[in-house]
């Protein structure tokens, strides 16, 4: 007994410098930092272009300066004066994608994107770098941050309706003059709308409304609650339910739908997003992302879905940046839950066509993607999760049905249990030669089975295990 006591002190006390570490350096509200990624396959720039202040912060307040993955960029804020790291903050840009396209061996583009970072007490270094498929630098960005900077613009509440969908943990409510004498304050059950939704504790997902117009926001709500059951009906996500936040931001669009330009249609849309991203017609995705945070202003958030009212199949998702998804293709539920996995825990698509331009997966780098691997350095993966004596390569069970080609639920459940069996199976990202994925079957695969296999769970879990366990 004394053992458990003193391990839940040592706990607590760990809690409370944490919590001391970030209140010495940061003053609880959040940095917006707005940048151009600019340039094409053989050079890259970054550029500064406005920064803001917004009043909450609702990132992480413990292991600051560590990473769960590391992505193709990142954000280090340092103090300015001991150059201690405060902060690191990693993500994907749809720049770094859009540079494995033909497209940037002959043009030059530029794309706006924003991240979010606590705002500072005293001055700090700023750098901000990309990688390419190498995991090496290309290019960064240094600038110094005084948060005394007249021109750093304060925003706050835009005037945009917001109303939570899901509280995963509610703030204790405060005791009121009018109650009975002594009554304490008290919590409410977890998964409770009532009281304030506690941002600090939770990861806060928001919904921003793509395409609807104002009529059309109660089908919007309606149609966030359907993005909460999807979600959350898939493991591990249902386990975890009480450990996310769901806002939707009910942003009016003047036309109803979003813009498809191989129909001529350009709508006018908050996040404007379109389909024919990199000349794709199923690929629906925003250049600028700019405006999408414009919308999120005074939102707390950290990470965002945009949900666009059509029912055309599409959609995208990148790391710590953006998930997109239609609201009304038959497929809705399936590619929500491949796409946020993207977004969320930065998995990996599992399929291939061997049609990529560049290849995005080397074969002497080891992905940094947890679902993905090229064998350069395989233990870090799930080698420890593979059964004694599976073969590597694993070779496919040729009594999995082909899943363009399931006619009645016995061989439904067969599909579904091939998620479960994990080994090394050659073909993913987007290569069918040197890289290897987990199952061979998966969510981040096929969106004909329900489950993610248990490589890609594990990353779920241990994501959400770095944000919200301190």
């Amino acid at each position: 007994m004394k053992r458990i006591l003193f391990i839940l002190v040592l706990a607590m006390m760990s809690v409370i410098a944490m919590a001391q570490q970030f209140d010495e350096f940061f003053d609880g509200r959040t940095l917006r930092l707005d940048y151009i990624f600019a340039g094409n396959h053989d050079a890259q720039q970054i550029y500064l272009e406005q920064m803001y202040v917004t009043p909450q912060w609702a990132g992480r307040k413990s292991r600051l300066a560590d990473v769960p993955l590391k992505g193709n960029g990142q954000i280090q804020l340092k103090d300015h004066a001991t150059g201690q790291v405060l902060f690191v903050h990693t993500f994907s840009t749809l720049f770094q994608e859009w540079l494995a396209t033909e497209e940037a061996t002959k043009v030059s583009k530029a794309f706006a994107t924003s991240y979010n970072v606590p705002m500072p007490k005293q001055p700090v270094d700023i750098t901000v770098s990309l990688t390419d498929f190498h995991g090496q630098v290309v290019t960064s960005l240094t600038h110094t941050v005084d948060p005394a900077d007249i021109l750093i613009r304060h925003i706050g509440d835009n005037g945009i309706p917001v109303h939570y969908i899901w509280k995963g943990q509610t703030l204790p409510i405060k005791e009121k003059a009018t109650d009975q004498p002594g009554k304490r304050d008290y919590m409410p059950t977890e998964g409770s709308l009532d009281g304030e939704p506690d941002i600090t504790s939770c990861i806060d997902l928001a919904i921003v409304a793509e395409g609807y117009t104002r009529a059309q926001m109660g089908k919007f709500y309606t149609d966030c609650q359907r993005v909460v059951d999807a979600l959350f009906a898939h493991e591990p996500f249902t386990s975890m339910k009480n450990r996310f936040n769901v806002v939707a931001v009910a942003a009016e669009s003047l036309t109803s739908g979003p813009s498809v330009p191989h129909l001529g249609r350009w709508s006018s849309t908050p996040a404007g997003t379109h389909y024919d991203t990199f000349y794709t017609d199923r690929y629906l995705m925003t250049q600028d992302i700019h405006r999408l945070y414009d919308v999120l202003s005074g939102v707390p958030f950290e990470h965002i879905i945009v949900l666009v009212n059509s029912d055309t199949y599409g959609g995208g998702g990148i790391y710590n940046q953006l998930t997109v998804t239609t609201s009304d293709h038959p497929t809705f539920h399936q590619v929500l839950v491949h796409e946020f996995g993207h977004a969320y825990a930065g998995l990996g698509d599992e399929y291939f066509y061997d049609d990529a331009y560049e290849s995005m997966y080397p074969a002497d780098t080891e992905p940094w993607e947890p679902n993905l691997t090229t064998l350069v350095d395989f233990q870090c993966k799930w080698a420890d999760m593979i059964p004694k004596g599976t073969p590597v390569p694993t070779p496919p069970d040729p009594k999995v049905p082909n899943y363009r080609k399931i006619t009645n639920e016995k061989e439904q459940r067969l599909l579904d249990a091939a998620t479960q069996r994990v080994g090394v199976f050659e073909g993913g990202g987007y290569q069918s030669k040197g890289v290897y994925r987990p199952a061979q079957e998966c969510r981040m695969k096929i969106n004909e089975v329900a489950h993610f296999c248990p490589v890609c769970s594990r990353a779920i879990v241990r994501i959400t295990d770095f944000y919200t366990s301190h």
